[in-house]
């Protein structure tokens, strides 16, 4: 069974903490904050404060993705926010190696990340040492959009190599995800899943993350 972390990028706002604790309610597994700085992508949303406001009101664990240029910059203080696991993306920084040992040594789990049109040769030499892997599945900096069916091929190669060398990272999928596209990437070895407007653009939010669980099961 797949383990679920909803994406506040689609939640309400003004009601943060509402809609935080419901999904934590719901069993959400994973709490994925979007942390975007309008030059990396062409969006901006959270910051390390957002992660310090929710620190206290929730006990799941908080999946901050960085979609920032030079994330090498920020890391500690997102660490010190109470991040649990920080992600970086590969093509955001020349420093991607130093990137997930700050976050290491901040004493937070490491996450590298792979867009779409990013090859896997690119971050064969980080995986020794990163705790999570999260392969985009739609083009990074907007919710809401189309799953992009040929990443299942990637997440399925990821596996391979995974089990090859015997690593021990999680495998995490985010965009487009709903109990269909779901099941093709856990099929395909994927952990972990970011559900955002499938399941906070939904009426019954905590249905539709039983309904991402049932459909792994």
């Amino acid at each position: 069974m797949i383990k679920v972390a909803p994406s506040i990028l689609s939640a309400d706002f003004a009601n943060l903490q509402r809609d935080v604790q419901m999904v934590e309610q719901a069993g959400a597994d994973a709490l994925h904050i979007d942390v975007m700085d309008g030059q990396f992508v062409p969006n901006l949303s959270f910051g390390m404060s957002t992660v310090a406001a929710l620190r206290p009101v929730t006990s799941l664990t908080l999946d901050c993705h960085l979609m920032i240029t030079a994330p090498e910059r920020f890391v500690g203080q997102f660490a010190k926010a109470g991040a649990d696991l920080i992600g970086v993306h590969v093509e955001s920084t020349p420093h991607i190696y130093h990137a997930l040992q700050l976050i290491k040594q901040a004493g937070v789990k490491a996450e590298v990340v792979v867009n779409p049109g990013t090859p896997l040769t690119q971050i064969a030499d980080l995986l020794p040492i990163v705790d999570q892997v999260l392969v985009m599945t739609v083009n990074p900096g907007f919710g809401g959009q189309a799953f992009i069916d040929a990443m299942v091929t990637k997440i399925k190669a990821l596996d391979e190599l995974k089990r090859e060398h015997n690593y021990h990272f999680d495998i995490e999928v985010d965009g487009g995800i709903n109990a269909t596209t779901v099941k093709a990437c856990y099929d395909a070895g994927a952990t972990v899943a970011v559900a955002g407007s499938f399941v906070y653009g939904s009426a019954d939010p905590a249905q539709r993350i039983e309904d991402l669980k049932v459909a792994t099961n």
